[in-house]
């Protein structure tokens, strides 16, 4: 099983966006942007932040990919 991000790149698209903002306003470090631009694993505080962020709920930014 794969974590894929791109309905969070999705999302951030519709709202004009980039990872540069998204950053910025959860504090998340640069490595951290790299897991998710790489569909590598984040903790789960990481994804509670971007979803306060974004006012979205989990599943509109992170799906498991058989």
């Amino acid at each position: 099983m794969k974590i894929s991000y791109n309905k969070l790149w999705k999302l951030l698209i519709d709202k004009k966006m980039k990872k540069k903002d998204l950053k910025e306003i959860t504090g998340m470090s640069s490595s951290s942007i790299a897991k998710l631009s790489k569909d590598e694993p984040v903790n789960l505080e990481l994804l509670y932040k971007i979803c306060v962020a974004l006012k979205c709920n989990i599943e509109d930014i992170v799906e498991f990919v058989f």
